[in-house]
């Protein structure tokens, strides 16, 4: 994308459906705006260190593509300032195109942290993000449903093919006929903090490596459903087979949930998917997980 105009090199990289973040000067407080231009801004020199310091203009831009998959540095198009600001762009144009928002932040001149001198609104374009779902079960279908209407493109995977259809499961964007730990060696990779994956198979020949090979991905989130009995049996096998107990405790969250007396697939539905908004957005709710004795009360 180099060298190409922003916007032929968004409209390419949305045709391609390649994640990209566009960022823009919003704002630039007047009295930095003076005292740049007092001390001789825009290339001359900066108050606080004598380096020169290109004052941003609202409307600037620059856009950010992340490192191809075989690695390298990222792809960035324009610049807005000062070259400290635009670094410590496109390193926050990347963690919101890692999570998928789009967000306003605030910096000074140089970038600095905690300065409300230049303000650029981070808009982040990238694919939804990604719910698999492990087990052809009845609350499956339900879950499946309740993905899309949060915007996720749903997978269904089961090793089972008289159980794992697309009629079963009309909402998924995908059914899988698969073992979890086949499918997640060729899609893990690609998973972000902004995806789900839900194991609601009850079996620990299927719970055990999908467990396994999701802990492998940066998946956001991962829960197992299951009683308390059946998830103290699936943690002990887990541990045998070699996961890190310390990545189980901070990373699964099983039984599956919010703890809200969820009982029909429905209302489980509506207990994960709860539970995956919350911690996306970082906030701690009553779970399942951290609470005691039998998961349906009534």
């Amino acid at each position: 994308m180099t060298g190409r105009p922003i916007y032929e090199a968004l409209r390419s990289a949305l045709l391609a459906s390649e994640p990209v973040a566009l960022v823009t000067v919003v704002a630039v407080d007047a009295d930095v705006d003076s005292e740049l231009s007092r001390t001789g801004a825009g290339g001359q020199g900066s108050p606080a260190s004598g380096a020169p310091v290109a004052l941003p203009r609202v409307g600037a831009k620059l856009l950010v593509a992340p490192p191809p998959p075989n690695g390298g540095d990222p792809v960035v198009v324009g610049a807005v300032g000062d070259v400290e600001l635009d670094r410590v762009l496109v390193r926050d144009a990347l963690a919101a195109l890692d999570r998928g928002i789009t967000v306003t932040r605030h910096y000074g001149p140089q970038g600095e942290a905690r300065r409300g001198d230049v303000s650029v609104f981070i808009e982040s374009f990238t694919a939804p993000p990604v719910m698999v779902i492990f087990g052809a079960v009845d609350f499956t279908a339900a879950l499946a449903q309740a993905g899309k209407l949060l915007g996720y493109r749903v997978i269904v995977c089961d090793a089972r093919p008289v159980f794992a259809t697309a009629r079963r499961f009309p909402a998924a964007d995908e059914v899988v006929v698969d073992w979890p730990d086949r499918l997640l060696a060729r899609i893990g990779p690609e998973l972000t903090p902004r995806d789900a994956i839900c194991v609601l198979t009850h079996d620990t020949k299927f719970d055990v490596p999908a467990v396994l090979s999701a802990l492998s991905t940066r998946a956001g989130y991962i829960g197992a459903m299951g009683s308390r009995r059946t998830h103290e049996e699936r943690w002990r096998r887990l541990v045998e087979a070699g996961a890190d107990e310390a990545a189980l405790r901070a990373r699964l969250m099983s039984p599956i949930g919010l703890d809200i007396g969820a009982r029909t697939p429905e209302e489980t539905a509506v207990a994960i998917c709860a539970e995956i908004v919350a911690a996306r957005a970082g906030i701690e709710v009553p779970s399942l997980r951290d609470a005691e004795g039998p998961i349906h009360r009534r």
